[in-house]
């Protein structure tokens, strides 16, 4: 099968093109910044129509990663880049898809699990879920996230590509050892003693182990019932404080110190990003891929983020956890 995937050289789409090529798929890739790669690698510019369009023609599934960081301030500047980069390549996609002679079968394109409300109480799945932006007393930024996601879905909605199936990936964090992704961030704060719980620690985290990522989207590839948003999310999310107690665990340090708002609040400015992407709480699950019969590798934390611990150390030679210290009970919040 022909897989072509725009935005391909982030880390989303490296995984997946990397597992795709494995499985014997022909891959292409759509880059701003065409590099070197063991899969095809195709320009565009994310906005506009041009030759890459003829890549569609045939292919099995077009899917979209493209999208600026939102790990950055929320600037008026990077507001703009974040909703149009979205936005633009969206569209961009529709449009070569509605002017294919043999358009793909599949369009799959990325959202978040962002798009879902800020809550503690009950779980959002795709049928139930609250969608967020009106919660009371959520600061502004909070609800800029949800408007770059509804606009990102509405460009999907907006665009006519009849007779192919169109799905929403509300995609929770997904951790892979990676360098620079969620997890290797996350693993950083617990290797230098720093991973204890962010502000109060309820808020939840929603997550999913980069051979799930994968697995899922191979299945909803296979599974033509599948349509409309659909949240890629393990099924067992947990309070911060707990998710980052189990990391801890994974990795063999007890303690952590925990991070409170204000302190949270300084750094992200330190670093030029915003507290959303760690106190809002994203308490998703997976309702459509349950109902279809969807199997989780890793449904639990605690497992993923052992074996996650291990391919990081694998990855770079580091040394397994000292016996003695993995043996101490678990402290901090």
């Amino acid at each position: 099968m022909k897989v072509v995937i725009a935005g391909g050289s982030g880390h989303l789409g490296t995984l997946l093109a990397r597992a795709r090529c494995e499985a014997g798929d022909e891959v292409v890739v759509l880059s701003r910044t065409p590099r070197p790669a063991s899969w095809r690698v195709v320009a565009w510019d994310a906005r506009t129509l041009g030759p890459w369009a003829q890549e569609l023609e045939g292919a099995g599934a077009v899917v979209n990663f493209a999208g600026r960081s939102v790990n950055c301030r929320y600037t008026p500047s990077n507001r703009r880049a974040i909703v149009d980069s979205r936005v633009e390549s969206t569209r961009a996609i529709g449009e070569a898809v509605a002017r294919a002679a043999i358009p793909p079968r599949l369009w799959l394109q990325t959202s978040t699990a962002t798009i879902y409300a800020h809550r503690y109480d009950v779980a959002n799945d795709e049928a139930s879920g609250i969608i967020g932006g009106s919660e009371p007393g959520v600061p502004e930024t909070w609800r800029f996230s949800i408007e770059v996601a509804r606009a990102w879905e509405r460009a999907v909605d907006d665009a006519t590509v009849d007779g192919t199936r169109t799905v929403k990936l509300r995609s929770a964090i997904v951790m892979s050892p990676e360098s620079g992704g969620p997890f290797d961030i996350l693993l950083r704060l617990v290797r230098f003693g720093l991973g204890g719980s962010s502000g109060d620690g309820r808020q939840y985290v929603s997550w999913i182990h980069d051979a799930d990522f994968v697995r899922a989207i191979d299945w909803i590839v296979r599974n033509d019932a599948l349509s409309g948003p659909v949240n890629l999310a393990a099924p067992n999310p947990l309070p911060n404080a707990a998710f980052m107690r189990e990391l801890r665990r994974a990795w063999g340090i007890p303690v952590g110190l925990p991070s409170p708002g204000w302190m949270l609040e300084i750094g992200a400015r330190l670093l030029g990003t915003e507290t959303e992407l760690v106190l809002k709480s994203r308490f998703v699950v997976p309702g459509k891929l349950a109902a279809d019969g969807f199997a989780f590798d890793f449904p639990s934390w605690g497992a993923a983020a052992r074996d996650l611990c291990t391919r990081w150390r694998r990855a770079r030679g580091a040394p397994p956890p000292d016996a003695t210290s993995s043996r101490l009970p678990a402290a901090g919040r």
